[in-house]
């Protein structure tokens, strides 16, 4: 009966023991799949996916059905020298860090505006663009600053630079606020008088508007904010550093340079 009871002492403890190393096995596992780089995963996937927005002259379809923009040959350029293929993915501005941190894409590509809040979320490379927030209204509207604003209707892209400008002004503050889903979106509000005003990038508004457009009527009227572009990897990627160095070779070569000019762009500083 004792040597019974030993035996399934024994047994239990050889069970245990090998519960114990499998567990340990498999945090070691989950360790290095949590230490992995982030250049690594991308490569070991074979590309890099792209988050943007319909957003011209960054990403945007053409007359012609091409999909193209400043941002969108960049990142193609710099996915050659990476040794990855670009996967380009529409996304919803209002979550794209929840889309980067669940790794449904690797990065943000579209313009975004370098902050601090943004910063300290996500590992952001240096500035390559420069844009600034501007308002823009019908031609014809009576402005005299954005005083002039106080109880109408202005609309900016929802979580965008832009939102942050109104949010920012006295006296936009006393404005009708209406977020809307892009910035294209905003554009024919105001050609359809739904808005009174929009708070835009300036890149797309000089793009979008102006003689040879479809909003020939829809005028920039201030400039609010001077701001710089760079491209969003999650916090900590080691891809940053690697895009970082591309965009040195880019600018030393005159590649960066060109791009700006067909796309009607200034360079950061």
């Amino acid at each position: 009966m004792k040597k019974l009871k030993m035996k399934k002492l024994i047994s239990l403890l050889l069970t245990l023991t090998m519960i114990l190393a499998l567990t340990a096995c498999g945090a070691k596992e989950t360790g290095k799949s949590q230490d992995e780089s982030d250049l690594n995963y991308v490569k070991s996937k074979g590309k890099l996916i792209i988050g943007y927005t319909n957003y011209a002259p960054m990403n945007y379809t053409d007359e012609n059905g091409v999909f193209t923009g400043f941002d969108t040959e960049l990142a193609i350029l710099t996915c050659e020298k990476l040794g990855v293929e670009p996967e380009f993915v529409e996304i919803n501005w209002d979550t794209k860090e929840v889309e980067l941190n669940a790794k449904s894409i690797d990065c943000i590509w579209n313009g975004l505006t370098i902050d601090d809040d943004r910063k300290a979320k996500m590992e952001i490379t240096q500035p390559y663009v420069k844009n600034a927030q501007v308002v823009l209204v019908k031609e014809g509207t009576e402005y005299n600053g954005t005083e002039s604003l106080i109880g109408k209707t202005v609309v900016a892209e929802q979580s965008s630079a832009g939102e942050k400008t109104i949010m920012a002004d006295e006296n936009l503050k006393k404005a009708n606020y209406v977020p809307k889903t892009l910035q294209t979106d905003c554009l024919m509000e105001l050609k359809s008088g739904t808005a009174d005003a929009a708070v835009l990038d300036l890149t797309l508004a000089k793009t979008m508007t102006g003689e040879g457009t479809s909003y020939e009527d829809i005028v920039i009227v201030d400039y609010l904010a001077e701001e710089n572009y760079g491209v969003a990897f999650r916090k900590g990627s080691d891809i940053c550093a690697e895009v970082n160095k591309i965009f040195d070779d880019f600018l030393a070569d005159g590649t960066m340079a060109a791009l700006a000019e067909k796309y009607g762009l200034e360079l950061a500083e």
